[in-house]
Order: structure tokens, then sequence, then C-alpha cells
């Protein structure tokens, strides 16, 4: 059982709940913080006193004073008003990332929320009912209004639900999980869609998949320096010693351990004095990739577990102020960088499918062809490799370094956030594609050399290719191959790749 308490959430314990293998529950102490945090709402209201969203209008309208009596309705207008997103909705496994990302923020304590919108958040994570949340409409700043809104919108029975496989309305989804809608008191909606969590969840679930991809990509490196009877020495660790970046090292000496035992790898001089860059240069591009991650992982955290919305209530003093901790800046960066990391994780895999398959840089079969010129082998998805490498430049282009104005130029500056993390995940996929093809032509090129002289990790990772993804042995449709491939490499930790190789 997970219990959420604000500030010690990972992107492992995410992936567990996402998956179903763990349940949630709040801390103990997270009851004591929430209703503190309540009281001091409860007072400015039964006061009156002028403070932004929740006696006062949103952005343009912060001065617009909202009596007591119209606060809730206020809550109400919020939700539906904002919940105008569009666009192909969310991966369920980022939806429900939200929830959980969103009821952690709300832990904290720095809300105002009451204690019965905190457990329906846990309540609907552990029933399996998920919002249907489109994915486009978040500038990234005032928080990720508009998926966030689609969110809070079922929370009020309202919009649509994903539950046991099945696509309904709101109030009918939460009534067959046995539960039952809130009625959003002052404040509460405005804690429940100011802030993060869209792009943070995209990034999340971008993050993991990437980390996963960083791993295999090592090892069908590795499968493809064999077929091409690489110069192992480059990975010498006296060479990496006196770079000493961790993550380079790191990389060098798992593809020696990886490539232990080979029969194929040669010496300097034996075939050739030294390697093109896609093969020699592999821990330098694959090291400084997990550089990225590591720094990705570092900004992840620290969103995960923060409070972003606005206003922030701190029941010690009995303040509430108003800042900017919803601006996605750190993680619309943190999501650029991630996109251009796995771009190049792509782009090298690309240039070794292209020594794999061109005759004029290596003596195996053409395009690795049963019967080259009659059959065209792996031409083509050398094309498709170059197709999405050349699409990833283009949505590796920054995101953050765009910003619209909006609400009547009060908020004047935004992230642009979500884009950037939907970009990233974009890319991650792309890559996933790449590394399979780059998978699969590698293990093809092994068996024109002789699979029983791969290293054993190696030889590990043929078998578990094969078993999904049989030789090529006459021309053939390889796009479900491909795809079979790249979403084994996107679910990441199977044992049938990470744990083998």
């Amino acid at each position: 059982m997970l219990q959420l308490d604000g500030n010690s959430l990972t992107p492992e314990q995410i992936a567990r709940v996402i998956g179903g293998s763990e349940r949630v529950e709040l801390a103990p102490e997270v009851w004591t913080r929430a209703a503190a945090s309540r009281n001091v709402v409860d007072a400015i209201v039964a006061q009156e006193q002028p403070v932004y969203g929740i006696t006062t209008g949103f952005g343009k309208f912060s001065d617009t004073f909202i009596p007591s009596g119209e606060v809730e309705e206020l809550q109400l207008h919020l939700i539906r008003s904002h919940a105008c997103g569009v666009g192909e909705p969310l991966a369920e496994p980022v939806a429900r990332t939200m929830l959980l990302l969103r009821a952690n923020a709300l832990a904290k304590g720095f809300s105002g929320v009451t204690p019965e919108l905190l457990q329906l958040l846990v309540d609907m994570l552990n029933a399996g009912v998920t919002p249907v949340i489109p994915s486009q409409g978040s500038l990234g700043a005032s928080g990720d209004l508009a998926p966030l809104s689609h969110l809070a919108l079922f929370l009020i029975g309202e919009g649509e639900a994903s539950y046991k496989g099945r696509v309904l309305p709101g109030l009918r989804a939460l009534r067959r999980a046995g539960l039952k809608p809130v009625t959003l008191r002052a404040k509460e909606g405005l804690a429940l869609i100011n802030g993060t969590q869209a792009m943070t969840a995209i990034g999340v679930q971008a993050y993991l998949e990437a980390s996963r991809l960083a791993q295999l990509a090592d090892g069908v490196a590795a499968l493809t320096f064999e077929a091409l009877r690489g110069v192992a020495a480059a990975f010498r660790p006296e060479t990496h010693a006196v770079r000493p970046y961790p993550e380079q090292r790191l990389v060098a000496a798992g593809l020696l351990e990886l490539l232990a035992g080979s029969r194929l790898v040669t010496a300097p001089g034996e075939l050739r004095i030294q390697d093109a860059y896609s093969l020699r240069c592999i821990p330098q591009v694959h090291g400084a990739v997990r550089q990225v991650l590591g720094y990705v992982r570092e900004k992840l955290l620290i969103e995960m577990n923060a409070a972003t919305d606005n206003p922030l209530v701190f029941a010690d003093s009995g303040s509430i102020l108003s800042g900017g901790n919803f601006h996605g800046e750190p993680i619309a960066f943190a999501m650029d960088f991630l996109g251009i990391a796995a771009a190049e994780l792509a782009g090298i895999s690309e240039r070794r499918i292209e020594r794999l398959v061109n005759p004029q840089l290596n003596d195996l079969p053409p395009f690795l062809s049963p019967r080259p010129g009659l059959e065209s082998g792996m031409m083509i998805p050398q094309y498709v490799a170059a197709s999405l490498v050349s699409e990833n430049k283009t949505l590796a282009h920054p995101a953050s370094v765009d910003s619209i104005p909006s609400s009547g130029n009060q908020e004047d500056h935004v992230s642009m956030g979500t884009t950037a993390a939907r970009h990233a995940a974009a890319i991650v996929g792309n890559a996933c594609k790449v590394l399979a093809i780059e998978a699969i032509c590698a293990a093809q090129a092994a068996e024109y050399r002789g699979t029983e002289l791969l290293a054993p990790r190696t030889h590990r990772l043929y078998t578990a290719i094969r078993s999904l993804v049989p030789p090529l042995d006459r021309d053939r449709s390889l796009s479900g191959d491909i795809g079979r491939l790249a979403e084994a490499f996107r679910k990441g930790p199977s044992g049938l790749f990470m744990e083998e190789v």
C-alpha cells in the first residue's frame, strides 16, 4: 500500500500504482494538515475578505468580489467554463497519473481542500475509474487549466470516464464504481485545476519509457556492434576514465559486459583500425542521454511533490498568498531536454541501421535480403527509421521558448510545458520504433554471422527478439513486427529484455 504524504512520491511508485500492483491511501498526518488549511479558507469566506480565487473571480476578474453566498457557484462555473480541452484523450496511464499527482499535491496541506475531496481522488484511483481528458489546450501557466478541469468535471459527476474498459458519462461511471460526486466548496475548484499535473504526468510516463529505452538501447547497440564486427577496444575503461562522465563510463563498462565472450568483436587492425562514430561513440552518446535522464528525474521528483496551485494556504500563520508556482517553466525545460535526448538516441540508432543494411558499409548481404535484388529485405525499414528520426527533429524544437499572452494580458508569459511534454512523449514513442527496427536488423545480421558466435548476453537478447519477430526468410510486411517489438520495448521491464541483457 502506497501512503501519499505530499513529499516523497517517486516515478517508480507511480509506475506500480498505475500498473495496478499497488493501492493508495493517504498518510495519517494528511488529515490534520488538510483540516487546518481548510479552516483558514472557511474563515475567509465567513468574514467575506477579498482573497483571490476564494471570494474573487479568476485571471482578469481577480478584482471582482464574490459574496459568500455565491462562492460554491463560482467554483462550479470555473470548472465548467475551463473544461474546453480538445484533441485525442490522454492515454489512460497518463490520466491516472494526473489523479495520483493531484492527490499528492493536495495532500501537502497548502490548498485548502476538504478531506472528502482528497478521499474521492484516492478512491477513484483504487477503483480504477479514470476521467477522459483531452490532450490539447494547456498553456502550461496558470497551470494545466483545461486538462485538469476535465479531471475536476468528473469529480462533480459530469464529463466522461473510463471504467472497466468502457467510456461512460461521469455520474454513471462514479456510481458503477460505488462512488459519489462531490459538491465543490470555496477554493476547491481552483485547487484542482491550478497546477502542473498534466505536464508532469505526461512527463513522468515519458521519462519512465525513455529510461527503459536507454537501457535497451545499450543491448541493441551491442548486438549491432557484433553483427558489424566492431572494435571493442573503444570501450576500454582507460579511455573513459580520462573523460570521467559517470554515465559515459557506465555505458562503456556495460557494453564490455554485454560483449564478454563474443567471437565476433575484433581488435584494432584485425579488420579495421577504428569504427565509425555510430559504433565507436556509443558510450559518449548513450551516456549523454543518461545525463539528461538524471536531470529530468531530478526536476520531476521536485514537481511531483510540490504545491503548485494559487493561492496557497499557510495554516501556521493563517496567511493565504498569491504566487506563481503554477508556472510550468521548470518542467517545460526538462521536457524539451528529454525530447532532444530521446531524438538523439533514435538518431544514432538510425545510423547503425544504415551500417547494417548498406552494402557499401559492410560485408553482409545487401539490405540483409534473403535474395538481393529479387527481394528488398531491410531496405525500407531503414526508410521508416529515417522518417521517424526526421519527424523527431521537428518535434524536438523547444516548446518552452514560445509564449502567448492570455486572460486580457494578465497572464502574459506562459511555459507551454504541456506541449513540451506531449512532444517529448511522441519522440520517445518514435525512438522505441527506431530501436525496434535496429533490433530486427541486428538479429537478421547476426544470423548471417552465426548466432553461436554471439556473446552469451547478446545471444539472450537475440533470442528474446526472435520470440516476437521471426527471421526474414522472404520478403513480408514488417509493420506488425516493428509495432510488436516497439510495444514490448515501450512497456519495459519484462525480463524478456531488460533484466536479461
